[in-house]
């Protein structure tokens, strides 16, 4: 599952293992086994049991015998982290919750008012040019900022979170991404006790599970990874069929069709959520062996023969896309709302947006947990870079807008150094 064949053509996996059983084994890196389940009904076995299938990764056999080395691709999304994706039971549920009711108070309203600024920002980056790269100069980008503008992050802070993401998803030097990923959230938590604000961070500091430093940043680092990288899946995959010939504007498909349509057949995390069974376990003639890594594949889930009438009229209760069970994903509504929010001003500040090449010449980033493209150009005619002006003008002609007072005290000079997207964004537009 590692490989460019997997990448190109990773259905071709799943049938193969479907036709012999509802499980079965591969390899998830050079060296990593695991077992693989591709039936719907024996995904949800999995995931609903959480006696017989553990998350805790410290379980890991092979991990613990030393037959998997800390420089193994796969470790930075398998390893034990202390939050509620690697937890099981009372730990597991004081965990989410403080999470999930920390996500409560994300309403669609503040989701949408965070989310056009950000989008308008980054086309105004690219969309004097008349082509782009929408994956890495859109899709990636718009929720990187997003989660600085939604975990409260400072200028400095924000631009070391989202080097450091950026790093980390793309494989490079992941260990000192890591190390300068939570150096930054530390200091992120440090201020927000000090100085709370309406964001996340503050409402996990502030929720009654009293979590230390340490939980807040493990959380925090989970709320990162696990809405950034689906999030530019999502809204990439969506692109690609809104722009395609064979299901997209031309044929009058809402951005909810598509985005239902990528959810059932492109699967943003297509193979994910490892389970750890406390015994060995029969899954339908595959043998799982105890403390060995039993791999959901929601993609697989989705495409299982079973659910051909529900895939057709793509009813949206039946896929696995944001998992079930005690583990599934709570942020399922501000998901699409971002999504649905960063396509929509996409299209309406570029309407005539065109695939830059043949849609089968699309290449697909290698991986065995995404369904994730490695570019998406196109193309479109060149509109003026105004988008963020126009709002800076709406915002200060708001009744009540605060205007910035006159000083006559003399301006200190601050060395100078290099602004990233997010410390860029702020002096645009305070928000």
């Amino acid at each position: 599952m590692h490989d460019a064949a997997f990448a190109a053509d990773p259905q071709q996996v799943y049938d193969r293992l479907r036709a012999h059983a509802p499980a079965g084994p591969v390899e998830l890196a050079p060296g990593t086994d695991a077992t693989l389940v591709v039936g719907h009904e024996t995904a949800l076995r999995v995931l609903q049991n959480t006696e017989l299938f553990a998350r805790d990764a410290r379980r890991w056999k092979a991990l613990n015998e030393g037959r998997i080395g800390m420089d193994n691709p796969v470790l930075p999304m398998m390893a034990y982290r202390p939050n509620c994706l690697f937890t099981d039971g009372a730990v597991h549920l004081r965990l989410r919750k403080a999470v999930v009711d920390s996500l409560a108070r994300l309403n669609i309203t503040r989701i949408r008012r965070d989310v056009e600024p950000i989008a308008d920002y980054l086309l105004d980056q690219f969309s004097e040019r008349g082509r782009a790269d929408l994956l890495n100069d859109y899709a990636k980008l718009l929720p990187l900022l997003l989660f600085n503008k939604l975990f409260g992050c400072p200028a400095d802070i924000g631009d070391t979170l989202t080097t450091a993401m950026s790093a980390i998803f793309d494989g490079k030097d992941a260990l000192r991404a890591n190390e300068d990923l939570t150096a930054c959230l530390m200091e992120l938590i440090a201020l927000k006790r000090r100085s709370p604000g309406d964001d996340v961070t503050s409402w996990l500091i502030q929720h009654p599970a009293g979590l230390t430093d340490e939980e807040l940043k493990d959380q925090l680092a989970l709320l990162m990874g696990a809405g950034i990288e689906p999030e530019r899946n999502l809204i990439g995959n969506a692109m690609v069929l809104l722009l395609s010939g064979t299901g997209g504007r031309q044929s009058g498909m809402l951005i909810e069709e598509a985005l239902d349509h990528v959810l059932w057949n492109q699967t943003p995390i297509a193979n994910y959520a490892a389970h750890y069974p406390v015994q060995d376990v029969d899954l339908g003639g595959h043998v799982a062996e105890a403390n060995t890594p039993v791999v959901i594949s929601f993609a697989g889930a989705n495409s299982d023969p079973a659910l051909a009438e529900a895939r057709r009229t793509h009813s949206k209760g039946a896929h696995l896309a944001w998992g079930a069970g005690p583990h599934a994903c709570p942020a399922k509504d501000p998901a699409q709302v971002i999504a649905i929010t960063a396509i929509e001003r996409l299209l309406n500040a570029l309407p005539d947006l065109t695939l830059a090449v043949p849609e089968k010449d699309l290449q697909w980033r290698p991986g065995p947990f995404h369904r994730a493209l490695v570019a998406l150009p196109v193309t479109f005619s060149p509109t003026p870079a105004t988008r963020m002006a126009a709002a800076l003008q709406n915002r200060a002609a708001a009744p009540g807008a605060q205007q910035p007072l006159p000083s006559s005290a003399p301006v200190r000079q601050e060395p100078v150094r290099k602004k990233g997207f997010w410390s860029s964004f702020l002096d645009i537009f305070r928000v």
